[in-house]
């Protein structure tokens, strides 16, 4: 009979200890110690993949390289995230809140990929309710089979006997492997889950897409080894109040991890976007006072987005600081160099800004958008609409100049833009007679509001 071995789990973090503790000494949480039983493994239990082989060390200038074999998903959005495409054995894990339409992607991606064995594996649903939601989709694909099951030891069978090209398991949080005797979704269960996948993938070249629940916090749900023991980490966002959603990857051993997908929510499934600059603009019949448009950078592409800012008297005497998809730091420590250095009383009234379209942007080069946007609504003045900016704003007062800009006003001249504000400090090897658009530099915020505003 296998030995039975008791431990604590921290919930949060991962870490073990072999009596329960109040706090983590590892994440500082309080109460999320809970006790497990483990069953050390027999001699007879060979795990779900081949036995590993004994290996000798080898120097390094004696390892043959293989080329890299990428397959297209037929998703452009997807193939850019991942580096070019889907590298063989690689352990993806997919992250997002719930009903952000994790389940939706990846059901696309296996619909999609036509000539490729996929399974997709399901510990969340029914066969019947996958195949309504491929009905919902309306792509048809002869070469995609489902499997409702939880038990690895079951699905590894089914591999062996199916040899699919890619493997998509649904989630990660509901597998459980009979080696450990825990609840499914346990600390314990998700580590030794992940490992199984994880040599599989390594050991016969297939690629694994893991799907991950999250906590409320934001943070993928399991021990943070998890995390180390993928490849690609990618992380769904996006308001579901909004039809947008946005794809980033936080670890990418195959590629960039500056790079940022851009997906809509329809009723037939989640709609790649490869223009988001002109969706995130409102086109407007007037001006409107209050509204800047931004060249902004995710990762290597550039996109314009739409500032909205607020200001009023304080009606409750506190002035309120308010911010959706920006940092509330930067600005108020963009007010203060407005107070301090430009002169502007704007310590006694509310200050609200927005980010248009319900996505988070973290690039300081909208810096100058943004006090634009503040001053235009605290002067009551409009912007023109075919003005936009690119500069970062330094806590002197000086405009300073951010990376990638010919890029940002290669993107702002093929929206239609006159004209865009940028930094003095830009201009160096900068090729300004080869735009159409009015490229104006500026070094002090001064000079920007007696340009726009006299």
């Amino acid at each position: 009979m296998a030995k039975t071995k008791s431990t604590f789990f921290c919930q949060s973090c991962g870490y073990q200890s072999a009596k329960w503790l109040g706090k983590c000494p590892s994440c500082n949480e309080w109460n999320t110690f809970a006790e497990e039983i483990l069953v050390k493994e027999t001699k007879n239990n060979s795990g779900s993949v081949s036995p590993n082989k004994v290996r000798k060390p080898q120097l390094i200038n004696e390892v043959t390289l293989q080329n890299e074999q990428r397959f297209s998903t037929r998703d452009a959005e997807l193939d850019r995230i991942l580096g070019g495409g889907i590298v063989p054995g690689s352990l993806v894990l997919f992250g997002g809140e719930p009903g952000i339409g994790k389940s939706t992607l990846m059901l696309q991606l296996a619909l999609q990929a036509q000539g490729v064995k996929i399974l997709y594996v399901s510990g969340e649903e029914s066969e019947q309710q996958i195949r309504m939601r491929a009905e919902r989709i309306g792509i048809q694909n002869h070469t995609c089979f489902i499997l409702s099951e939880t038990n690895t030891q079951h699905i590894f069978k089914q591999i062996e006997q199916n040899q699919p090209d890619l493997l998509i398991i649904d989630s990660i949080q509901t597998l459980h492997t009979g080696f450990i005797e825990s609840s499914p979704g346990s600390v314990s269960q998700v580590r030794e889950c992940a490992a199984e996948l994880m040599r599989f993938a390594k050991e016969s070249a297939t690629p694994v897409f893991i799907i991950g629940h999250i906590t409320k916090d934001g943070s993928l749900a399991g021990p943070k080894v998890l995390e180390h023991m993928v490849d690609t980490v990618l992380q769904f966002e996006g308001d579901r109040n909004y039809v947008y959603r946005l794809l980033r990857t936080t670890k990418n051993r195959f590629g960039s991890t500056n790079e940022l997908g851009i997906y809509e929510m329809r009723g037939t499934g989640l709609r790649a976007v490869s223009n988001p600059s002109e969706i995130l603009i409102t086109h407007r019949d007037a001006p409107t006072s209050g509204v800047a448009i931004a060249a902004s950078m995710e990762g290597l592409r550039p996109m314009l987005i739409e500032i909205q800012s607020l200001v009023s008297s304080a009606a409750y005497g506190t002035p309120q600081r308010a911010a959706t998809g920006f940092d509330l730091r930067r600005l108020n420590m963009l007010l203060a160099v407005l107070e301090k250095r430009c002169g502007f009383r704007l310590g006694i009234k509310d200050v609200f800004l927005n980010i248009a379209g319900g996505i988070k942007v973290e690039d300081p080069g909208i810096d100058l958008a943004v006090v634009c946007a503040v001053l235009s609504s605290n002067e009551d003045l409009y912007i023109p609409q075919d003005t936009c900016f690119a500069a970062e704003v330094g806590l002197t007062g000086e405009i300073r100049p951010v990376n990638r800009i010919e890029q940002r006003i290669g993107e702002a001249e093929k929206l239609g833009f006159k004209r865009i504000f940028i930094s003095s400090y830009n201009t160096k090897g900068l090729d300004i007679n080869k735009y159409k658009i009015k490229v104006i530099h500026v070094a002090k915020i001064e000079e920007v509001f007696s340009l726009l505003f006299g």
